[in-house]
């Protein structure tokens, strides 16, 4: 392929397969990226509580789950979370940052609870992000593996690929209304794709700085710019039948 006359699409699914975790040993590995992640990496939660070295937590069983896979290393690049709204369950968000919410801002909304979804546990394996830098975005491109420098600048669009496996998964399974915590930057890093999502609550340190986000389904899909478009349509098609089958 001629990676310069290649759309965003084709260089990043050159690379990555992104995929619906539905088999024990797919979650297993989604896990396993977390624990390194958020256990080894940035100490969020306590190693000592995974012996298997699996993060896990009691959404996990019934989330939908993405995992982004290295296709040359089949290493687990990344991976993220959609939780869905189960009748009077509390999403993670309303159980953990209860106080950071702008409880008014959401009552606004009016949403039913069938409609709404929280992404969460979105992860970039360490392997796959820059080194300098690193506690400032950690998103980034990666300067550790053996790979062309093609290869290496579609791995800043392994975080993106999430936000996207996600808006599929909210598409699939009828998830109207969106919520995330993220820290500030993500938002941001995204509107310039055309993915405007809106602050509903206070910055608070949870796993860092973060805050409440919200988007509807249809804006997210519908304001892509088109480049993103496009790679949004080919993610969604590589989980759309395993979502129906499942």
């Amino acid at each position: 392929m001629d990676d310069d006359k290649a759309s965003l699409a084709e260089k990043f699914l050159q690379y990555f397969q992104v995929e619906l975790a539905t088999s024990a040993a797919d979650k297993q590995a989604v896990y396993e990226v977390r624990y390194r992640v958020y256990c080894e990496e940035f100490e969020y939660e306590p190693g000592e509580n995974f012996p298997d070295k699996g993060e896990y937590d009691e959404y996990d069983e019934s989330s939908l789950h993405c995992l982004i896979r290295h296709k040359s290393s089949n290493m687990t690049a990344g991976c993220v979370r959609l939780v869905p709204s189960i009748d009077s369950e509390l999403l993670p968000f309303e159980k953990y940052c209860s106080e950071s919410v702008d409880s008014a801002f959401v009552k606004s909304l009016e949403i039913e609870r069938s409609d709404m979804a929280e992404v969460s546990r979105l992860a970039v394996d360490g392997a796959f992000r820059r080194r300098p830098g690193e506690s400032a975005t950690r998103f980034g491109e990666v300067n550790t593996m053996d790979c062309s420098a093609a290869e290496k600048r579609t791995f800043s669009l392994i975080a993106i690929a999430g936000f996207l496996a996600c808006a599929a998964l909210a598409e699939l399974s009828g998830r109207t209304d969106v919520f995330a915590m993220m820290e500030p930057f993500l938002p941001r890093l995204v509107k310039r794709s055309g993915i405007a999502w809106q602050q509903a609550g206070k910055t608070i340190e949870y796993h860092g700085e973060r805050a409440l986000y919200y988007i509807k389904t249809q804006s997210a899909v519908e304001n892509m710019v088109p480049e993103l478009r496009e790679l949004y349509e080919a993610i969604h098609h590589q989980i759309a039948k395993s979502y129906r089958d499942r």
